[in-house]
């Protein structure tokens, strides 16, 4: 009987060994490659149409830590176009969320399920998608021109979308598509992301101007943000500069409160000229703010992308310019008449980030950058 007892015994400790070892060293050991990688960095350029934000999304997609996307949302107002801007938040944030955790299952409801890569929204914006293991014809260290990656990256599956999402250190969207700070606080209190919001402005002047050279490509965005009805007419464009430069104005005022404490540290306003006028410190910032590192590979290419002698007249396209230059380009082309009426339907926004309004003419084409662009 004592012996049988004593058997009993050791059996008891030895399953109550077997279970202490599995549910306490083993999972200790497993999490700890995992506790030791840090968890990526999810970084969100907002802005507006006509801003600069293709370019300063290029400051980030070329970095080799970057896993970036242009626009994803595009999908979302294209297949919803019906809607407004306001309803159309919901569905924007849900992708948004689901592009930085590289679930892009999340493009099922807008896009067709033969889909392959190259049917992403401007896809060969992103060097992520044209390197490896998006294409494995392109080095993954290369900064690749988008007309490269276009010719040689298109047919790879879209499946190598999340496949190489998931290899990178930081995730960056560029997009265009809220109008209002606090649609996004579920995000920046969501447990699994590290969202950092980069809001990158402009002078509307300039927004305004390059809009009216582009308006047949902007016109469904338009026909969204203030309703097809909005859209008609003489007073068209400065009813949705008015409404543009409205949000841009609210998105500052909740960035740079000091309360909800969630932002602290997560937001950062970057003017467009700011950046033109000091391209590599204003990367600079941007990158540190970002945790990533400024190569000197980097430092040549945004150096040599803002110093050309372009004056970047083809629409969308991130070639080689006089960046300084052609974000002056509204001084001297478009009439007083106009940017009276921008002036108009912006003066709030324009006070709030430190643009200074033109009262002629003559002021609009001789006043000097310096006072133009007050800091603020």
């Amino acid at each position: 009987m004592m012996k049988s007892r004593s058997v009993q015994m050791l059996l008891i400790l030895a399953v109550l060994s077997f279970l202490l070892i599995h549910f306490y060293f083993l999972p200790c050991s497993s999490n700890a490659p995992r506790e030791g990688k840090p968890s990526p960095v999810h970084i969100l350029i907002l802005s507006t149409w006509r801003s600069g934000s293709s370019f300063t999304g290029q400051i980030f997609s070329q970095h080799p830590s970057v896993f970036y996307l242009m626009e994803p949302a595009w999908h979302v107002w294209v297949t919803m176009y019906q809607n407004s801007a306001k309803v159309l938040h919901m569905a924007v944030r849900d992708l948004v969320r689901s592009v930085f955790l590289c679930d892009m299952s999340v493009f099922d409801a807008y896009m067709s399920s033969q889909r392959r890569k190259s049917d992403l929204f401007q896809w060969e914006t992103s060097r992520a998608l044209c390197s490896p293991p998006a294409c494995d014809l392109l080095s993954r260290s290369d900064i690749i021109p988008p007309s490269k990656c276009r010719t040689i990256c298109g047919k790879y599956p879209f499946s190598k979308v999340e496949e190489a999402c998931k290899t990178y250190s930081h995730v960056a969207i560029k997009e265009v598509r809220f109008f209002d700070l606090k649609v996004l606080y579920p995000l920046l209190t969501d447990p699994s992301l590290n969202l950092k919001i980069i809001h990158l402005v402009r002078d509307p002047r300039a927004v305004f101007r390059s809009r009216d050279n582009t308006k047949a490509n902007l016109q469904r965005d338009s026909n969204i943000i203030v309703g097809s009805q909005g859209t008609q007419g003489e007073m068209e464009p400065y009813n949705t500069m008015q409404v543009i430069c409205k949000s841009q104005a609210e998105i500052y005022k909740a960035g740079r409160q000091a309360s909800p404490s969630f932002l602290k540290d997560r937001y950062l306003l970057i003017r467009y000229e700011d950046i033109v006028r000091d391209p590599l410190a204003r990367a600079a910032q941007m990158y540190r703010f970002a945790e990533l590192h400024f190569t000197p590979e980097l430092q040549k290419w945004v150096h040599n992308l803002t110093h050309g002698k372009g004056q970047g007249a083809q629409a969308f396209d991130i070639g080689s310019r006089d960046a300084l230059e052609v974000s002056q380009a509204w001084r001297m082309t478009v009439p007083f008449q106009k940017i009276e009426k921008v002036q108009n339907v912006c003066k709030d926004a324009m006070d709030l980030l430190g643009y200074q309004l033109v009262h002629s003419e003559e002021e609009q084409k001789n006043m000097s950058l310096d006072l133009l662009f007050a800091q603020n």
